[in-house]
């Protein structure tokens, strides 16, 4: 069949999905190792398991090869990114080969796939992927895309759609552009590293009018098509999640490896600096520890001197791959809000407990979940389904992550990990009423919470009658006793366009301090904080006893107008009890320092009268660089 080419720029191409899977290319394996490659059942028969939980292999090659990444659909089945251009190590990528995407699914729930589709095989540098709205979402670098399929027939109704460009040049052949994965807003949020400047922007922006980024965490809207940057800093970030909150926390690498995403924070970088010149101090790492010994190691060492004693005992190595915060309901009570990450040189799971700490949070080091004695395994990707049970990706490969002895493409394994038994379950949530959707926000198992909030949000957006819906939502809201409960029900009901300001502003007052964040950040979804928004933003700062509740108002000063700041940062200002916070007082700089030099005045008042020393040591720096 003919093969058609449609470039996606940088000389990079998207084939058309009419390619016959059996025309796929066989990719090439250029590593060299005396290493013998385990089967499949070898190698899980490796792993070390905490009591009452089993492995088995869900697929492996030749069905799967070289999984990144991976999605649930709305009828459980399981959807794979395979990237085989990932470059060499003289940064060649071969363009003779393509990524696919495959679908997965298990019939008769024994944790084994029964039915394997193709559904694209004709793209390059695929990362990650995401469903929704119509069609398939996608990273392939220096695009990000839009695959449509509006009636689910597994096959593309057209070509990708470019929807940004501008994603790395090419020469770079990790850190690259990945983590599609929907928010509880509503928003797609995805990931960048740190080794090039991409420049992002629609199809045909100027440069100049481009978004410049590195290492950073990104959100782009599906509907509005609003392209936005969530958190600046770190080094490779390949991993994220919510917690039962809405609270995002993502993994990194090399660096401190457990992060509390709060929009406009400025976090501590691998190397280089920030674009803004006048952060003074960065934003450390949420955990209060390391998976390394760095008393004796560099993280460099590992990959010379193999794995420590030491730095096996602290977790297995800097490197960490994948994440998620369990919200299953399969495995055990304790396991559930714990957050879990693939260790790529330690060959195992870490695992970490997630606690309030001052105006933010704190990671706490637990056991390591799992080990696994093969030593090809390379963990990239975990994440529970419908069933509660956890599926995790292995690239499989004897080298790292960089590829410095060649590449090893014709390998790669998806394990399914379970407590005791699971049942088959076969459903559809797309066809369900709307009345069922909203009543899914009650479910135990989050991800039927997720699906159900997109599906009502499409058929909210597109205008169809969910009104049985809406009142279900808001009852959930109104009355659940369960505070998880209460904000699925917000965040619906703010998808699918039925809670306006007015709505919100009175939750600004709500007991509980989650309700009172979400009011915040959905009053600065769409635009710049208007002038009534900001009196009740300072308002609330005055009386507000939640450190929390204050990080995300320091936060909200990045959405207000320079010259508007002022009210809300003095309230802030006077925040005491807050002032030797690792947090709290540096969002507060970096939402006042854009207005210093633009009304010295105003910055030596705040500065005369504000109770946060650093604040005021900052706003005096600053205002000396202007002389």
């Amino acid at each position: 069949m003919k093969i058609v080419r449609q470039t996606l720029g940088h000389g990079f191409l998207v084939i058309a999905s009419l390619v016959h899977a059996q025309n796929f290319p066989e990719p090439p394996d250029t590593q060299e190792t005396d290493l013998k490659l385990p089967s499949p059942e070898e190698s899980a028969a490796g792993f070390t398991l905490p009591e009452g939980f089993k492995v088995n292999v869900f697929a492996a090659e030749p069905d799967v090869r070289q999984p990144i990444a991976m999605t649930f659909d709305d009828r459980g089945r399981l959807w794979i990114a395979e990237c085989y251009t990932y470059a060499n190590r003289q940064l060649i990528y071969d363009t003779k080969l393509r990524d696919r995407i495959l679908i997965f699914e298990d019939t008769d729930g024994d944790g084994k796939f029964d039915k394997r589709k193709v559904f694209h095989d004709g793209l390059q540098r695929l990362t990650s992927i995401a469903l929704g709205f119509g069609g398939v979402w996608a990273t392939c670098a220096p695009n990000f895309v839009f695959i449509p399929d509006k009636n689910k027939d597994d096959k593309p109704d057209g070509e990708p759609e470019i929807l940004l460009d501008g994603w790395h040049s090419g020469k770079v052949r990790h850190n690259i552009v990945n983590g599609l994965k929907w928010g509880p807003d509503g928003w797609l949020y995805g990931r960048h590293g740190i080794l090039q400047t991409s420049k992002v922007g629609k199809p045909g922006t100027p440069e100049e009018d481009r978004v410049k980024l590195q290492c950073c965490m990104w959100r782009y809207h599906p509907t509005r098509r609003d392209f936005e940057l969530v958190t600046e800093g770190t080094t490779n970030s390949w991993g994220h999640d919510w917690d039962r909150h809405g609270q995002l926390f993502f993994i990194n690498t090399v660096i401190g490896h457990l992060w509390h995403a709060v929009p406009g924070s400025y976090y501590k970088r691998m190397y280089g600096q920030h674009a803004q010149p006048h952060l003074y101090e960065l934003i450390d790492q949420t955990a209060d520890h390391h998976h390394w010994d760095i008393g004796k190691e560099k993280w460099a060492d590992l990959k010379k001197k193999g794995l420590s004693p030491s730095t096996d005992e602290a977790g297995g190595g800097h490197a960490h791959s994948g994440m998620m915060i369990y919200q299953g309901d399969n495995w055990p009570k304790k396991y559930r809000g714990k957050l879990f990450t693939a260790n790529f040189h330690g060959r195992r799971l870490n695992s970490e407990r997630l606690e309030r700490q001052g105006a933010g949070y704190v990671g706490k080091h637990e056991p390591d979940f799992l080990k696994v004695k093969d030593l090809w395994f390379r963990g990239v990707e975990l994440d529970y389904g419908f069933d509660g049970s956890v599926y995790l990706l292995d690239w499989s490969d004897v080298g790292e992550c960089h590829e410095n002895d060649g590449l090893h493409r014709s390998s790669g394994r998806i394990y399914r990990i379970a407590h005791g038994e699971t049942k088959a379950k076969r459903f559809d949530l797309s066809k369900l009423q709307s009345i069922e959707l909203a009543t899914l926000q009650e479910h135990p198992n989050e991800r039927f919470a997720r699906h159900a909030r997109r599906i009502l949000q499409e058929r909210g957006l597109k205008g169809q009658d969910i009104s049985p819906a809406i009142k279900k939502l808001e009852n959930l809201l109104a009355n659940s006793q369960d505070l998880q409960v209460k904000l699925r029900a917000l965040w619906c009901l703010y998808g699918i366009g039925s809670m306006n300001s007015e709505r919100l502003v009175s939750l600004l007052s709500h007991k509980e301090e989650h309700i009172r964040i979400w009011a915040i950040q959905l009053l600065l979804d769409k635009n710049a904080a208007k002038p009534e928004i900001i009196d009740l933003f300072t308002k609330m700062a005055k009386d507000e006893i939640s450190g929390l509740v204050r990080v995300y108002l320091a936060s909200a000063l990045g959405k207000i107008a320079l010259e508007k700041r002022w009210p809300l940062a003095e309230a802030l200002s006077q925040s005491d009890d807050l002032a030797e916070d690792k947090t709290f007082p540096l969002l507060l700089w970096y939402g006042v320092e854009p207005s210093v030099s633009k009304n010295p005045k105003q910055a030596i008042e705040l500065m005369t009268n504000c109770k946060i020393p650093k604040l005021r040591q900052f706003i005096a720096r600053r205002l000396s660089a202007e002389k």
